[in-house]
């Protein structure tokens, strides 16, 4: 039987230290954390020591750390040069595998190959695998250019987060199933959040105004752990996140879900409704 692990994603908890940021995970039953780690030294050495003592409590803890870079005007070599540099910063952490938000939707074809067999060389050299996101802005931004790096670089991984592609086609992928085929297969990791066509993250996947398309997301995500192996593990990341995905009351800013309560139930209801063996 496959294993399903959960894991809580560090976004929309920075008002959390690193330590009382274990313990919520700890609490909730999650099997790992995933965080794109911030620019702030005490926080660090803080989530360092706590992901040691929780690896040391659970030798099966599971750690995914982030490489996702600002946007800023620069050259493809500038990018992989701070792209590189981001990932050797991941290197005492050792991450079970590395979520790459990798390249840039407007580079060449030609450039975004560049940047991937930069990160393809420091996977090998590092024995750290990496994956990069389905994300919007990046070379996976669209599932037909993704389908051509592919067939370019056939061993590549992904984190399965197929909403941004139903933003980008302003459809529910309906129409792209011939595609789908042939993605679902590199997909290592699911970024389980429910969007539409017109935004990455409804309100309330569970308000009854979503149940068609959360049961879509439910059919994806069931697909892509058939294709895994009884052998193979495959972690889910419910990630539903804060502003400006999670949508808010007009004046008052008040956001319209709780992001927390919604990455819990989630987890909850996938161990009820996902199949694993």
């Amino acid at each position: 039987m496959k294993k399903i692990n959960y894991l809580y994603p560090h976004w929309g908890s920075d008002n959390l230290s690193a330590s009382d940021f274990f313990e919520l995970v700890k609490i909730k039953g999650f099997q790992g954390v995933e965080i794109n780690l911030p620019e702030n030294e005490t926080f660090e050495k803080e989530f360092l020591r706590g992901l040691e003592k929780s690896r040391e409590q659970n030798p099966n803890f599971i750690c995914v750390l982030q490489q996702v870079l600002p946007v800023k005007l620069e050259t493809v070599e500038a990018y992989i040069l701070n792209m590189l540099t981001q990932l050797e910063r991941m290197l005492p952490y050792y991450p079970n595998f590395i979520n790459s938000h990798t390249g840039k939707d407007h580079f060449s074809f030609k450039d975004n190959c560049l940047v991937i067999e930069a990160i393809e060389s420091f996977s090998k050299q590092n024995n750290i695998p990496v994956y990069h996101e389905i994300h919007r802005g990046r070379f996976t931004f669209h599932s037909a250019t993704t389908l051509c790096y592919l067939e370019k670089y056939p061993q590549l991984k992904l984190v399965g987060d197929l909403s941004h592609w139903c933003v980008v086609s302003e459809s529910m992928l309906q129409d792209q199933e011939h595609i789908l085929e042939k993605i679902i297969p590199h997909i290592k990791h699911i970024h389980a959040r429910v969007g539409f066509e017109q935004s990455a993250q409804v309100n309330n996947p569970f308000a009854p105004e979503w149940k068609n398309y959360l049961n879509q997301y439910l059919v994806w995500w069931q697909r892509i752990i058939n294709v895994h192996t009884a052998m193979e593990a495959i972690s889910i990341t419910p990630e539903f996140g804060p502003y400006p995905y999670m949508p808010q009351m007009p004046f008052n800013k008040e956001p319209l879900a709780n992001q927390h309560e919604l990455n819990i139930g989630m987890k909850n209801f996938l161990e009820n409704q996902l199949i694993s063996s």
